[in-house]
């Protein structure tokens, strides 16, 4: 009886966080979703699309550092909740504005909302779920923001096909809002709150060097690990943030793909971060299940390194093969996609371009998905959330960086270089991360005895 209980609960709640945060993502990137229709109606150049972008992404950083910390002393299902109907309040005022200035202001309190969903989400889900089964719901919940990123430029395309980027916006906008009193009612922050035994966090297999639970937030901080962690996140998400908010103008612009093209390479990404995410989550839990956690290295490591090094090559096939003659070229890889191009009706170096972005989305979002992890899983018990926290927002001042910094080196040079400063900078960040693979990666307190 109790398992069903559990079982029914963990279905509405998740079912809730999945489309509560799909529909964060998707309000997160409406503008970018609808840029080339809000360039048409109001003259913008490449710093003031900078700064909209990095207003949204500096107001997320702080706003998600701070919601991270909050969370394990408010109600995550409040905290979740009322993130969502401000980002749905925020999107239609959007839609009501017209200068540069308003843009990039509503979008930094757009980026303050933002900052409220995904904590709230990481406690219920430790909360809800066994400790062998945290990694893969995770990483499945983490595709919610594939799925918006994937759907959401076509979703955009066909509503602006029939209504104006200001009706999108509203529209979304509203939609947030009515879906969060939803969530309000769904979301339970612990199973205790339905009558429910708590579930207890049990050791993990290979306990050995397992972090003392009454480690210092100066412990934490003085953990060399979470520095790299948090420098390999930065790095990860800022490549993959300039990819999806840059990736299409950059085809369009200096590549001569048309609007299509750029829209369809954004969902390809999406798509293949989907699928890279539940793998990368799948596949760490089982070798973490195979040879389990000790004070020195991480059976997840394998696996991050791998799809990191896959970021770089695609990167690198993305700028070097992807040009304006691509239709008149006739590369292997042309030759090789043939057969699939009769199949689908579509050119080669369309599907070579869906194909590129498929693989960096696979190779992107599976790191994404395990820096969070693993942030959580070498944090000790009582400071987990925190050093969440700390990875996290250096996550975004990645995605800070992706912003006017990236748009300043594009104008000033071309799209092709700032892509090749973003590749080089992912390059030596794998490279740096497979030397220091084996630091110890207990985070805190760790006993004499154990280390």
């Amino acid at each position: 009886m109790a398992a069903g209980g559990y079982g029914r609960y963990r279905a509405a709640i998740f079912a809730a966080m999945f489309v509560g945060y799909t529909l964060y993502y998707f309000n997160r990137k409406t503008f970018s979703f609808v840029m080339p229709a809000v360039m048409a109606e109001v003259p913008l150049g490449k710093d003031d699309l900078g700064l909209i972008t990095s207003s949204q992404s500096a107001a997320y950083a702080i706003s998600k550092f701070i919601s991270g910390v909050l969370s394990d002393q408010m109600s995550a299902r409040w905290l979740f909740s009322s993130g969502l109907l401000m980002v749905g309040l925020v999107n239609v005022v959007f839609s009501w504005s017209s200068t540069v200035m308003a843009f990039a202001g509503l979008w930094f309190l757009n980026g303050l909302a933002q900052g409220l969903g995904w904590p709230p989400c990481g406690k219920i889900l430790r909360k809800w779920f066994e400790p062998s089964q945290f990694g893969t719901w995770w990483a499945i919940l983490s595709t919610s923001m594939n799925l918006a990123g994937g759907l959401g430029p076509i979703l955009a395309a066909l509503v602006s096909m029939n209504y104006d980027w200001r009706k999108t916006l509203s529209f979304s906008g509203f939609t947030c809002m009515v879906v969060s009193f939803v969530c309000l009612v769904l979301i339970k922050n612990e199973p205790a709150d339905v009558g429910l035994p708590n579930i207890e966090q049990g050791a993990k297999k290979g306990k050995k060097g397992s972090s003392s639970d009454n480690s210092t937030l100066t412990e934490l901080l003085l953990s060399p690990y979470l520095w790299v962690l948090s420098t390999g996140y930065l790095v990860v998400f800022g490549v993959k943030t300039c990819c999806t908010d840059w990736g299409q103008l950059f085809l369009i612009q200096e590549r001569g793909q048309s609007m299509l093209v750029g829209s369809s390479y954004m969902s390809a990404l999406e798509i293949g971060g989907l699928v890279g995410s539940i793998a990368a989550g799948y596949l760490s839990d089982r070798a973490v299940a195979k040879v389990g956690l000790s004070s020195y290295g991480n059976p997840r490591h394998g696996l991050l390194l791998s799809m990191m090094a896959g970021m770089c090559v695609s990167m690198f096939l993305f700028r070097i093969t992807v040009t304006g003659d691509s239709p008149k070229e006739n590369h292997f890889w042309t030759v090789a996609l043939q057969p699939l191009a009769d199949l689908t009706g579509l050119k080669e170096h369309e599907l070579w371009i869906l194909t590129l972005g498929a693989v960096f989305g696979f190779s992107s979002y599976g790191p994404i998905a395990l820096f969070g992890v693993i942030a959580n899983e070498s944090a000790p018990a009582n400071l987990c959330g925190t050093s969440h926290a700390i990875v996290a927002l250096m996550a975004n001042v990645g995605g800070f960086l992706a912003g006017l910094p990236f748009s300043t080196i594009a104008k000033h040079y071309s799209w092709a270089t700032a892509f090749w400063v973003a590749e080089v900078t992912c390059m030596a960040s794998t490279v740096a991360f497979f030397l220091l693979r084996n630091i110890r990666t207990k985070m805190g307190r760790v006993s004499r005895k154990a280390d």
